[in-house]
């Protein structure tokens, strides 16, 4: 117990005596930033950026400057500390125009914003922001070598607000099951639609308005029943007219047939 008492002292003594903790303490501004460098190129971020936070104000208009921001907001990223991260490199680009780095720095803040990103049934906040970001960079920067991994994390971010649009409508169609209103339903979907033209969820979001065409005619008070019925055959009609191979076809038609069926007693009263 004594020779491990001795070896945690040895451990604790020799431990505030390393240039991290020399530095940590001196008021050397420039014995920091050449410390928390060396700590930087050994993968000890952590270290090196708590160094570089204790000086960053002493180097504001000076030379050194650029390098020193470029530093700090990386040991961010690596911290995987993305919120700081991104404003870090937001800051960094705005700074230094016309630094090597800023390119980097642009595309590192809307990667750092992309990471934030949360699962698609989330709040979708930070995804748009994302978004901004990367689209920002990829028209700032057309020839980038980080466009084509722009360009990815773009295209996925956009499927996240895609695949929350379409649950959202979804959720419309099963509620309706229960409240009735299905026109709150066909409009969730006629919007997804709209706004999402080349989705892999669309041709499913067609046959679901349709679907909701259909129980809402079906379920109608009389004065609306014929009108709502004649609705569903022109739904009936777009959908065939895009997806008339789909497996939901034969389904699809026989929400048709019943339809027909339910008109003709309105040509027979007539």
């Amino acid at each position: 117990m004594k020779n491990l008492f001795y070896l945690f002292i040895t451990f604790t003594v020799l431990s505030s005596c390393s240039p991290y903790h020399k530095a940590l303490k001196k008021p050397d501004v420039g014995e920091k930033f050449r410390v928390g460098e060396e700590l930087y190129d050994k993968g000890k971020y952590e270290k090196a950026n708590k160094l570089f936070a204790q000086i960053v104000p002493n180097y504001r208009g000076k030379p050194q400057a650029e390098k020193l921001m470029y530093l700090y907001a990386k040991t961010y990223f690596e911290m995987k500390d993305y919120y700081l991260a991104s404003y870090q490199f937001e800051r960094f680009a705005s700074a230094y125009p016309q630094s090597e780095k800023v390119e980097e720095a642009a595309f590192l803040s809307g990667k750092s914003a992309y990471l934030l990103s949360p699962v698609y049934s989330k709040d979708q906040t930070e995804t748009k922001d994302a978004i901004e970001k990367l689209q920002g960079f990829i028209n700032l920067y057309p020839d980038s070598e980080f466009l084509a991994e722009a360009n990815s994390l773009v295209r996925e971010l956009d499927y996240k607000l895609e695949k929350k649009a379409f649950e959202i409508a979804k959720q419309y169609n099963k509620i309706a099951g229960y409240n009735g209103d299905y026109n709150a339903s066909i409009k969730a979907f006629d919007n997804f639609i709209l706004d999402f033209p080349g989705s892999e969820f669309r041709e499913e979001a067609y046959f679901l308005k349709l679907d909701s065409a259909y129980k809402m005619a079906i379920n109608s008070v009389e004065t609306k029943r014929e009108e709502r019925l004649e609705d569903v055959k022109l739904h009936h009609k777009n959908y065939k007219k895009s997806y008339n191979e789909s497996k939901r076809m034969e389904d699809a038609d026989k929400m048709l047939e019943e339809v027909i069926k339910e008109l003709e007693k309105y040509s027979t009263k007539s």
